[in-house]
């Protein structure tokens, strides 16, 4: 493939992980699949006219309605894309127990013909942020495992930390960030965690049990890094939390840790 001048010299040095760095290794029972043409650093458009929405990671936003491409995302595409040429176009489909977003798409990890998990090997890349959307997290512990490799490697996403401060927020979308903890509470909305600043991250009642109650009331007064997407909220519903501006709604312990 002449893609060299496309992808770049970046991808030198992370594209042939050793095989003790190899992430989520390829299971039995995929579905065969025929990629049609890649939309973008997660998304996947098939022959028979599905489009598959990759789990497990979000891959920067190419330029839409005026607004410019956020870094990174023209090398994810042409990274996934590399990925597809080099399977052939043929992929094997790994459903989520949740099979479709809101939008109608098809959610699931793709593999490529020799194995390779087109997700982790995205994450590992620092070209994708590991993210964690309840059900539909059977191969976190894999992902989280590629995306530490890359941010200790600092490729990528990584090369300069894209974490930004509770305070920084300026408007939605995802977001990586950290703050500390002031205040956790519980009502009938959920658990609400409000980091000093103007974010506050809400636990939904249907998704609470899949949290150590012990570990979210020892949050209080803590550092903590989370991910995920913001909303800004109304007036009314800042009111019963404190009042933050912004929220990021948690559905996995993945997305928070302490620092």
């Amino acid at each position: 493939m002449k893609k060299a001048s496309l992808v770049g010299a970046f991808f030198v040095s992370a594209i042939w992980l050793t095989t003790a760095e190899a992430f989520c290794p390829v299971p039995k029972g995929l579905i065969p699949a025929t990629v049609q043409r890649v939309v973008d650093g997660d998304t996947l458009r098939l022959k028979d006219g599905r489009s598959v929405r990759m789990i497990g990671l979000n891959a920067p936003e190419l330029a839409a309605k005026g607004r410019s491409a956020e870094p990174f995302a023209v090398a994810a595409r042409q990274r996934l894309q590399q990925l597809v040429t080099q399977s052939g176009g043929r992929v094997g489909l790994l459903p989520g127990r949740e099979r479709r977003d809101r939008y109608g798409r098809t959610l699931a990890h793709v593999y490529g013909a020799n194995g390779i998990n087109f997700e982790a090997r995205l994450i590992a890349e620092g070209l994708a942020y590991q993210i964690a959307l309840a059900p539909n997290v059977a191969l976190v512990a894999c992902q989280q495992s590629a995306e530490k490799h890359a941010r200790r490697a600092g490729l990528g996403l990584w090369r300069r930390s894209p974490v930004l401060k509770a305070e920084q927020i300026r408007g939605s979308g995802f977001v990586v960030l950290e703050g500390r903890v002031s205040k956790v509470q519980r009502n009938r909305g959920g658990v609400w965690i409000t980091l000093r600043g103007a974010v506050v991250l809400r636990i939904a009642p249907n998704v609470l049990e899949r949290f150590d109650r012990r570990w979210l009331k020892g949050l209080s007064g803590q550092r903590i890094e989370a991910r995920g997407w913001v909303v800004e909220r109304s007036r009314r519903e800042g009111s019963t939390s404190g009042g933050a501006r912004w929220m990021l709604s948690v559905t996995d312990t993945s997305m928070v840790r302490r620092l």
